[in-house]
Parts: structure tokens; sequence; C-alpha cells
């Protein structure tokens, strides 16, 4: 009714405005004219109550317009893997409606290891057309935070590990959304790599680990993705709270980058009226008064940026100049998106949305290891033994803010009872981990409860299995507290539950298990050497079960690499000290206190530079085929021998070298084969990585075939970041270009000489 109300308006508003005009059209409702005419002509227009009233929410998802000029409601709506069923308008309880079920597409974890451009683009496309026929404006997405540690209960909603692969699948994804009208609103930034006490906690770092590790794919979404929405994060930086961060949002994001779009507080995010109107913050958000704690339904006139706000203003203690600056940027959005000049209509639960939820969750599903197990074979009348709680469990519903309401969700034993019609498919539970099945009142339908001891049930496993064809064994984690989940973060990389057991157990009776996680962050597998094949698998949205059973089958040759690592356990990696994680209280201090004393060794970054052993690599992931690397050459161009330091920021993407190989498909199904490349610095001088991911490109070959493959070099993939000069550097020497399939799998080398 309000979006009817403003645009009903706007007849109004064309007849009462007088100022420049083309024809009787208003400019700013003109939409042959460029955005930043129409709100050049638009600003002045408006009174001080109304730009304040622009910068502020007035329901949980939506901002007032300016009904008097006909100008709309910004509307958000959460994702990042589809579009968030209504809420009441002051709760967050569900609206009631009964045509909100919305595609749902796989995490991002997922999308991430495809290693795959055209995936993030045909991802973006996709959920931008379903937020644009919803009427949503601002799609609260996609989340490029780093997987600092494996325990993050939201590294399932972000990237992996390495800035450099989030910053290349983060841009397509934005481009994609934008598309339609909608505005990506990339969050959180910045630095916000854990639930435990988000809210409460400083992260405390230097530059160098900002600029190298936490704020690259953030960069690439706003200067290569002309991203129009950034959304702050709950945690401090360095001592002040990140929704009206100065140094972040000031100085980095509009300063250095130039980002012109909206930033949009995390619902409660806003925590001081005066930081919120001097720092950086456009859009206030929140649950109730302060986004915290409870308040009466009418307090959005409390915000920080409400009464407040004109408080200041009318006493002197804000100029205009901020708050014309945060109603431009608000109005740029509007103009962008439900006002922009082409109109928009999407689409929703589309055949075509649901086909491209399921080849991304192909595309996503990683082979980890194939003792010739797989692909699955069983005949007509053959016995398929399914063993595991995720086998049916829907994990659409949960996890947070990114839980979704869909029309159906295909589970993996339903999709192997379609791929197998002529086999005996026999399910067991095996264990019990979460039986609830609903979350913030969507129920999934189903009945998860049991009355079997855990004895009983790895019993009654072992019973299935005898004279069984094949065997699978589905488990992993789940959105529930403690696991994947928003607000909590995890105990340890170990599968819980007792998994590691039962697959032990089973295993001891059919070597050739096929064990399949189901996560969207990293687990420990130290059972791995005993079981016949191992699936890292993802939450997969809508079609999880079609495209799980899709690798299982070969239907669909797997091509996912990891996007993080899989450690052998929780205390190999670089995070040892409660100061580093989850944070420690300090006298003096109000917050809790977080050091990154690892520095720029997150990940394999620390694995591979420290030489300990994990369970299975950064960039790792099989096929049902086999690549042979061949005639690989580097061609270095005159720059790239002169070192300099430091390094020009237009200088910066400049192509140095070129590394042209062929990829021959060496065995007898077509694939997929992502060509990983890694630069490795000189010995001595400042402590760096032992190699950092600097490019990547993923090549479908047919069997028997060879397919050419080129990846350019630029200056940055030789730089890192000096604190004193406040710059990109090179350091001079002997690097290596390294190609491989993997971050341990090299296959080539080069080297280039820095002078």
């Amino acid at each position: 009714m309000k979006r009817l109300t403003a645009i009903i308006a706007l007849a109004a508003a064309a007849a009462a405005c007088s100022s420049p005009k083309t024809g009787d059209v208003p400019v700013y409702l003109d939409p042959a004219r460029s955005v930043e005419e129409r709100v050049a002509d638009a600003l002045p227009r408006l009174t001080t109550e109304e730009k304040v009233a622009l910068t502020h929410a007035q329901s949980k998802f939506s901002s007032r317009g300016v009904p008097r000029l006909g100008i709309p409601e910004v509307w958000c709506t959460d994702g990042p893997h589809g579009i968030r069923p209504e809420v009441l308008w002051d709760e967050w309880d569900q609206a009631g409606w009964t045509n909100d079920s919305c595609t749902a597409f796989p995490a991002l974890s997922c999308l991430a290891a495809t290693w795959d451009r055209d995936m993030a683009l045909l991802f973006g496309r996709s959920i931008g057309q379903e937020a644009r026929y919803r009427k949503k404006d601002i799609l609260l997405g996609p989340g490029v935070n780093i997987c600092r540690t494996p325990l993050n209960g939201r590294n399932f909603e972000y990237m992996g590990e390495d800035p450099f692969l989030a910053g290349q699948m983060v841009v397509p994804y934005v481009t994609g959304v934008q598309e339609n009208g909608v505005a990506a609103c990339v969050k959180h930034f910045a630095v916000n790599n854990q639930e435990v006490r988000r809210t409460a906690t400083s992260s405390n770092l230097d530059d160098r680990t900002l600029y190298e590790i936490y704020l690259p794919a953030f960069e690439a979404a706003v200067r290569k993705g002309g991203a129009w929405a950034i959304m702050g994060s709950y945690n401090l930086y360095n001592g002040q709270f990140n929704c009206h961060n100065k140094r972040l949002l000031l100085d980095i994001l509009k300063g250095e980058w130039g980002f012109d779009g909206v930033v949009v507080s995390d619902w409660g995010g806003c925590r001081d009226d005066d930081e919120a109107i001097v720092n950086g913050l456009d859009m206030e958000f929140g649950t109730w008064t302060n986004g915290l704690t409870g308040a009466a339904s009418d307090g959005y006139g409390n915000y920080h940026l409400a009464n407040p706000y004109l408080q200041r203003l009318a006493d002197g203690r804000a100029t205009t100049k901020e708050l014309d600056d945060k109603a431009t940027r608000v109005l740029r959005t509007i103009f962008r998106t439900s006002m922009a000049s082409e109109p928009h209509f999407g689409s929703f639960n589309s055949p075509e949305h649901y086909a491209a939820a399921r080849k991304i969750a192909a595309a996503g599903t990683v082979l980890l290891q194939n003792n010739g197990v797989l692909p699955l074979r069983v005949p007509d009348g053959g016995k398929l033994v399914v063993i595991g709680e995720n086998a049916v469990k829907k994990m659409v519903v949960g996890g947070g803010s990114s839980s979704l309401k869909t029309n159906y969700e295909i589970a993996p034993l339903e999709a192997l009872q379609e791929a197998f019609p002529g086999a005996n498919v026999v399910w067991e539970r095996g264990y019990v981990g979460d039986t609830s099945t609903s979350y913030n009142k969507v129920d999934t339908g189903q009945d998860l409860s049991e009355s079997r001891s855990a004895s009983q049930l790895l019993a009654d496993a072992l019973k299935a299995v005898e004279g069984a064809d094949a065997v699978v064994f589905i488990g992993g984690l789940n959105k529930s507290e403690g696991q994947d989940n928003e607000g909590t973060d995890r105990s340890d990389t170990i599968l819980p539950y007792g998994q590691g057991e039962v697959i032990e157990a089973i295993a001891a009776a059919v070597p050739s298990l096929v064990v399949v996680n189901i996560s969207g962050s990293p687990v420990s597998m130290p059972w791995a050497p005993k079981v016949g094949a191992i699936v890292q698998g993802w939450y997969g949205g809508s079609e999880t079960g079609h495209a799980l059973a899709d690798v299982l089958t070969g239907a669909v040759n797997p091509s996912g690499k990891l996007p993080f690592t899989l450690p052998a356990a929780l205390s190999d990696g670089p995070l040892k000290t409660e100061r580093q994680y989850p944070g420690i209280r300090e006298e003096g201090k109000e917050w809790w206190q977080e050091y990154y004393d690892e520095g720029v060794f997150v990940g394999y970054r620390w694995y591979d530079t420290k030489g300990i052993p994990v369970c299975f690599p950064f960039g790792h992931g099989l096929s049902y085929t086999t690549f042979e690397y061949a005639a690989e050459k580097l061609s270095k161009a005159a720059a790239a021998c002169s070192g300099s330091y430091p390094v020009a920021s237009d200088a910066l993407d400049k192509v140095v070298a070129s590394v042209s190989l062929s990829v021959k498909n060496t065995g007898s199904v077509d694939g997929a084969e992502v060509v990983q490349l890694y630069v490795a610095p000189p010995a001595g001088g400042v402590e760096r990585p032992a190699k950092e991911l600097r490019g990547f490109e993923k090549v479908f070959v047919e069997a028997g075939k060879a397919a050419s493959v080129s990846i350019d070099v630029p200056v940055r993939a030789f730089t890192r970041f000096d604190e004193a000069s406040h710059s990109w550097v090179v350091d001079p020497g002997e690097w290596k270009v390294l190609v491989g399939s993997s971050s341990a799998d090299i296959r080539w080398e080069g080297t280039i000489n820095v002078k």
C-alpha cells in the first residue's frame, strides 16, 4: 500500500514542482536525465525533516521516502542466498504472506568453491531478478569477510580464506545483481571475522594486515564491481564501532576508494549519535530503538539518525554538510533502483532460477578423495545404503538472517532415490544431530524426532550395510546454534554428534564407504585414510539434493575447489591465544579486545609457510578425469624487470607478465579444471607468506583434447602494503611464478627478476 501511495504521488509531484524542467516534467522525475542531474534537482526540494527521514528506518526493512515529491521508500531484504520472507512492519515474526517463498540459492561458500566467475554472474543475475520482482531496492549481500578462523559461525555466508579469490568472485555477483536495478550491499565492512561477542569486540590489527587480507575483496566490489551499497559491521575496528568508523568509512571507503553509494548500518550496529552523523553512516536500520534491545514499536524516532539528529541540527551541534551528503547518496540509490531510467520487473521462482541453483551447487561440489569408488554404480535390483541425518534434514531454514522460505527443497536422499529408481535405496540415521525444523516461524514440516539410543542407531546402520552395493554417509554440520549459524561460533573443527566414531565404525565394515560432508565451514577429517571417497558438499539451496546426486552419479563431473583449508586439527591453525581469538578483557577498556597477531598469515598462508600438514589444502579438488599441464610459457614485459618502490596506485593493475599453458584432459570423461597461479617472494627482507594466489582460470576440456589457458600477472601480484609510506611496494629479487591445481599441487614454475 505504501508503494502504491508513492506511485500515485508522482502525478501530483510533477504538477506541483516548478524547478528546472524538461517540458512539464521536473528533472528528478525525468528518466531521460542522468542520475546525477536528477539528484541535483531533487536535493534542494527537500526540507531538513525530509532529508533526515531518508537516513533512518521507518520499519524493520524500509526507510521513508518523500511522498510529497513522489520519491518512494527504500526497501531492503536479507540475502545473500535468497530473498527473505516478509516480516511484520515492526516485528521479526513472519507477515503470513503465501507468495513469498523464494528460490534458495547455494551458500556463498559453495559459490566460492566453483572458482568460476560465470557462476558468480549467473548467481547475481538470478537473485537480483528475484529481489526486483519482490520490489526490493537493496539486497543485503554478498558477504566477503575472510575465513580467519574455521570456527566463525558465518563462514558459510562468505567466500573463503583468500582475498583474491573473494575479490574475483564478488565482482560478477555485484554486477549481476545491479543489472536488475537492485543495489548489492556488500557486507560486513570490515574485519568482522567471528560471531561470539560480535557487538562488543574490537578487532585490532596493523595496516599491512588490513590492506592485504581484509580489504581487497571490499575494494574490488567497490572499484571494479561498482557496488551501490556497503553494510557496516557490528564489531569495532581499533576501538571505534564500524558502522560509524571514521578510518574505514571516510578515510578508506569514501576517501581512497571514491565510493559514491550508501553506507547502511547492520541492524542495530549504530551506537553513537554524534559519530553516526559525522563518520560516514548514511542509513540506519535496526531492531527497535537501538538495535540490540527491546523498545516500543514506535521507536524509530529515537534512532541515532532520527530525532537526535534533528535536535543537533536545530541547536547547531550538527551542520547540513553531512546531511546533504547522506541525502544525496540515498537519492542516488533510489534513482539507480526503484526510479531507474530503465524499468526492471524481475522474475520469481522461475524454472531458470531453479536450474541456476542446481548448476551452481553442482559446480561448487568438491571431490576431495576418490579411491575408484565414485561415481556410484548401483545396478537395478541392487542395494544403496544412505546413512546420516543430513541426507534428509532440510537446511534452507535456519542459520540466522539468511534463513529462507522456499516452495521446495530437494534432500539428498530423495535425489538419490530418483537417480536409482530400480535400486533398493535404504536410509539409516546413524546419529542424532539437530531435531529442530523451524526458524522465525518458518517450518520445514519435517519430523526429526528420534527415540533410539546412539548405540542402537549405530547398530542399525551396521546391519543395514550388509550386502550393500554402495554405502554413502551424508553428515557434517547444520545451521543450529554452535554450528554454521549467525550469532554463535563453533567450538572445534571435528564433526559434532559423534559422527567421527560412526564413520570409522562403518568404514571398518565397508572400506569403500563414501563420505559426504555438508558444511559451510572447514572441518577436520582424521578418518579420511579409512574411507573410499570424500565429497565436500554445501548448503545448496532448493536444488541441493539434485546437485549432490548429479556429482555422486557422474551426471556432472566435479570441478569444485576448496575456498579454504581443511586443517588436520584446530590447534594447527594460526590462532593460538585468547588474545587472538575470541578476545580478552583489558583494564580501562570498555570492550573486548582481539588482536590479529598472526598478521597476514591466514589460512594456507599460515600452513604453507610454516610447513604444517593439513587434511586437504586450499584450492584442492579432484575430477573423474585427469589433467596434464604442458607447454608452459612465461612472457615477461620489460617493466617487470625494473623495480618500482613504491608503486603508483594507477600502475598496480598494469600487466607485467603472462603465463600461457596447455591443459590436456588425459582421461575418458569431459571435465573442467581450475588452473591456479601463485607467486612466491624472494628470500630475505620483510616476512611474507610462502606463496599467494594471484590468478586463476577455469577451463572446460573434452576428453582426450587440450585447451589453452593464459593468465595475466599484474604489478599488484608482487606487492605488499608498506605502513610507513602508506603505499603498495615491490621488493626486488627473484620471484617465482607457480602454476598448479591447488596450493599444494604445483605443476610448473618460472621466475621473474625484479631489480
